[in-house]
């Protein structure tokens, strides 16, 4: 058999500026232990697999890490929406993304080759086991570095959210997997997102996944939507929050990820995720 797929960088408007990812947009016949092998084989953070639409414009969609099945992501999500669009295999502008976490509607707009996602899962925030000193152990840093104790917060899938004191501090990190190994011992809530932020909606961040075989992420669209929506009820008890978040820089793939929230009565009542993507290639799996 043989399979075409295509690969996009996502969150860029540049080639091999944002997340490499790799779509299969007619998959179906592959079984889900094939997935996984190919996943691997292509060794980006996210591999997606779109089924038979269930209805015009509704696609089942699978995500592999080269580890394992998950069932949302972020620059999966925008990245399939735009390739769909761009293959003409959507009728107008939107479409729904049947994904693990549920149905996520998303919002094509062409002209800028962007695709806007609402999330299927407002965050969930609860507390982490993580101290400060941890965290400080964790990234190599001072513990004059780390601005605040750490939580978890998740839109399907969960993030270990550490604040640290600015950008050069984010810069500086470097993961001590020793400590990582200790402090996550079964690799569950594992993933960490560090972060700055200037209070206005400016957030610059690095994403660690050793767990799902990811030293460090370009762009995780599915950890951004997590800590903007956290933030944005911080920030005010109604209104919307708009946020502009940069990740990637140091490894030279810079991305942008855009997020808006809509927070009510001190609570996240809708979010948000935008972002464009380049086409990159088109190659065949030959099974």
């Amino acid at each position: 058999m043989k399979y075409g797929f295509y690969t996009l960088d996502v969150f860029t408007d540049n080639a091999f500026g944002g997340n490499p990812l790799a779509v299969f947009p007619h998959a179906e016949g592959i079984d889900a232990a094939i997935m996984q092998r190919i996943a691997r084989e292509l060794n980006l953070s996210e591999t997606v697999f779109v089924g038979v639409p269930s209805s015009e414009n509704r696609f089942p969609v699978r995500i592999f890490t080269p580890a394992c099945e998950i069932p949302f992501a972020g620059h999966p999500t925008v990245g399939t929406a735009y390739l769909l669009g761009e293959l003409g295999l959507v009728d107008g502008t939107e479409l729904v993304l049947e994904e693990g976490v549920g149905a996520i509607p998303v919002t094509l707009v062409p002209e800028k080759n962007t695709a806007r996602f609402q999330v299927a899962m407002l965050p969930e925030i609860i507390p982490s086991h993580l101290s400060a000193a941890d965290v400080a152990g964790l990234l190599q840093l001072v513990p004059e570095q780390v601005v605040r104790v750490p939580f978890i917060a998740s839109c399907g899938l969960p993030f270990q959210m550490l604040e640290l004191v600015d950008a050069d501090a984010v810069d500086q990190a470097e993961l001590n997997l020793a400590q990582w190994k200790s402090c996550f011992p079964d690799k569950a809530l594992s993933d960490l997102y560090l972060y700055c932020h200037d209070g206005d909606g400016l957030i610059y961040s690095r994403m660690f996944s050793p767990a799902f075989n990811i030293p460090e992420d370009p762009a995780t669209g599915s950890a951004a939507a997590a800590l903007t929506g956290a933030l944005a009820v911080e920030m005010t008890d109604n209104g919307v929050v708009t946020f502009c978040v940069e990740q990637g820089v140091r490894m030279g793939r810079p991305s942008q990820i855009r997020a808006q929230v809509d927070v009510k009565d001190g609570v996240t009542a809708a979010l948000s995720i935008q972002g464009q993507s380049v086409l990159i290639s088109e190659g065949r799996f030959l099974l």
